[in-house]
C-alpha cells in the first residue's frame, strides 16, 4: 500500500529548487548593494559623457578597471567580515592620527560633493517628467525622502529596498540589444586601448571613469555594511565585543555576493556607454549637458511609439531616480560610518536614532551640505562627471591603507587578503595615481 504521506519526487524537486534559489538570494547582500550603488546617477553622466564625446574609443576602461573592482571591494569587504569594524575604527586602532584625520578628509569631500551633485541629478530628471516642478521644492523633496529612508526605515526592510533598486540598471542593456549593435566593432574597442589620443580632457574623464568605479565611498560603506549583516544574522554582537563568527562558507559566500556586485556594476558601465556611443556619438551628439540630452540615448528603444521622446525620458528618470535613492543614503552612510568609528559612538543603520544620535547627526550634516551644494549656480549634470573627477583623485591614497590594513596579520589574523588581491589594489593605486598626475600635468601642456 502506498504511503499516503509520501511527497511525490516533482514536488520533492521543486522544493529543494525554491530552497536552493532561497539560500542564493540570501548571499546576495551588501555587495550588490555596493555594485548597484556604483553606478548611481554620477556613474551615469560620467559613462554617458564617455560613450558620446569618444564613441566606442573608451570601452577598454571597463575590462581593464573590473579586476582593479574586484580586487578593492572585495578586501573592503574582507576586512569587514574578518574583523567586524569598519576602516576608520582599524585605522584609528592601528595606524598614526593623521592617517585617520587623511581617509576622514577625502571620504567627506568627496562623499558631499557627490551627494550634492545627485542631488541636482534628481531634481534635473524629474523636471524632465514633470517640468512645473520648480528645482529647488525637487532637491529638497528629495533631501527630505533620504532622511526619512535612513531615520526611519529598519535597516532589514531598508537591504531589501536597495537590492530591489538595482533593477533599474537593466533599462540599458536592453536598449542596447533592441537597437543591435556593431557588435565586432564594439569588441574591438573592448580589447584595445591604443586608439585615443591624450590630452587634458580625454585624461579627465579617464579619471572621472576610475573614481565613479572605485570611489572612496564605496570602501568605507561594504566595510560597515558587511558589519551590520554580520549583526544582523546574529554572527556578532551588537557591541563588537568578540569577533565575528568565521568560516570558510561564511567568507566564501562574501566572496560571491561581491563578485555579482561588482559585475553589475561593470556590466552596466559598459553598457551605458555603448548605448550613448551608438545612439548619440554617432549622431554628432558629443556633449551631454543636461538630463533630456542624456535620455535621447534611450529614444531608439521606443521608436515608433506615440509621445516616443517622453517615453525615453521616463525610462531614462526611473534608471537615474532609482539608483540615486540607491546611492545617496549610501554616500551619506559612509561618512557617518567614518567619523562615528573615529571617535567611537555608537553607530549603525541596525541602531534606532536615539542610540546612536552621533551617527545620525551626520548622515543629516552630509545631507543637508549635499543640499545646500545645488544653491551655488553649478549645473547639475557637469556636476556628476567633476565629482567623479573628485572621486578619483581621493581614491589614490585610501588605496594605500586599504592594501595595508588588508595585509596585516595582526589585523586578520589567519585571513588575509591574497597575494593577488593584494597586487590588484596596488595595481589601480599605481594606475589611477598616475592618471591623476598625468591630468595635473596636462594642464599645463594645454594648447
Amino acid at each position: 500500500m502506498a504511503n499516503p504521506l509520501k511527497v511525490p519526487k516533482s514536488i520533492r524537486k521543486s522544493i529543494h529548487s525554491h530552497r536552493r534559489f532561497s539560500r542564493s538570494l540570501r548571499v546576495l547582500g551588501p555587495g550588490l548593494v555596493t555594485g548597484a550603488a556604483d553606478d548611481d546617477p554620477s556613474g551615469i553622466a560620467t559613462y554617458s559623457q564617455a560613450g558620446a564625446m569618444y564613441g566606442y574609443k573608451l570601452l577598454w576602461m571597463i575590462p581593464f578597471m573590473y579586476p582593479l573592482l574586484l580586487s578593492v571591494q572585495g578586501a573592503c569587504s574582507r576586512i569587514g567580515a574578518v574583523t567586524g569594524k569598519g576602516l576608520a575604527e582599524l585605522i584609528k586602532e592601528n595606524y598614526s592620527k593623521k592617517m585617520l584625520y587623511l581617509a576622514l578628509f577625502l571620504v567627506i569631500i568627496a562623499n558631499v560633493v557627490n551627494i550634492g551633485a545627485d542631488f541636482g541629478a534628481l531634481a534635473a530628471t524629474l523636471q524632465l517628467l514633470v517640468p512645473s516642478i520648480p528645482f529647488v521644492v525637487a532637491v529638497i523633496g528629495f533631501a527630505l525622502v533620504m532622511l526619512g529612508l535612513e531615520l526611519f526605515v529598519s535597516y532589514k526592510k531598508y537591504a531589501k529596498i536597495l537590492k530591489w533598486l538595482a533593477v533599474a540598471l537593466f533599462a540599458y542593456p536592453i536598449t542596447a540589444f533592441v537597437i543591435g549593435q556593431p557588435w565586432g566593432e564594439v569588441l574591438a574597442a573592448t580589447l584595445n586601448p591604443f586608439n585615443i589620443r591624450l590630452d587634458f580632457t580625454t585624461i579627465m574623464i579617464m579619471v572621472g571613469l576610475f573614481g565613479t568605479t572605485i570611489s572612496p565611498y564605496l570602501f568605507f560603506w561594504d566595510t560597515s555594511e558587511i558589519v551590520e549583516d554580520e549583526i544582523s544574522h546574529k554572527r556578532l554582537g551588537l557591541n563588537h565585543l568578540h569577533a565575528p563568527k568565521i568560516t570558510r562558507h561564511f567568507l566564501r559566500n562574501v566572496w560571491i555576493d561581491n563578485v555579482l556586485g561588482m559585475t553589475l556594476a561593470a556590466v552596466s558601465a559598459w553598457f551605458i556607454m555603448i548605448v550613448c556611443a551608438t545612439v548619440l556619438n554617432s549622431h554628432g551628439v558629443t556633449e551631454i549637458t543636461t538630463a533630456a540630452d542624456a535620455a535621447k540615448a534611450l529614444e531608439p528603444l521606443v521608436q515608433g511609439f506615440p509621445n516616443a521622446g517622453f517615453i525615453a525620458k521616463l525610462i531614462f528618470s526611473i534608471g537615474i531616480l532609482g539608483t540615486g535613492l540607491l546611492a545617496i543614503p549610501v554616500l551619506a552612510g559612509s561618512c557617518s560610518y567614518a567619523i562615528a568609528e573615529a571617535f567611537g559612538w555608537k553607530e549603525g543603520l541596525g541602531r534606532k536614532v536615539k542610540k546612536a544620535k552621533g551617527f545620525y547627526i551626520v548622515i543629516i550634516m552630509a545631507t543637508v551640505v549635499g543640499l545646500l551644494i545645488n544653491f551655488i549656480g553649478i549645473d547639475p549634470i557637469q556636476a556628476l562627471v567633476w565629482a567623479a573627477v573628485i572621486n578619483g583623485i581621493a581614491a589614490v591614497p585610501l588605496l594605500t591603507m586599504i592594501a595595508r590594513i588588508g595585509r596585516n596579520k595582526k589585523i586578520m589574523g589567519d585571513h588575509t587578503i591574497s597575494r593577488a588581491g593584494w597586487i590588484g589594489i596596488l595595481a589601480a593605486f599605481t594606475v589611477m595615481a598616475l592618471a591623476v598626475l598625468a591630468m595635473i600635468a596636462s594642464v599645463f601642456v594645454r594648447p
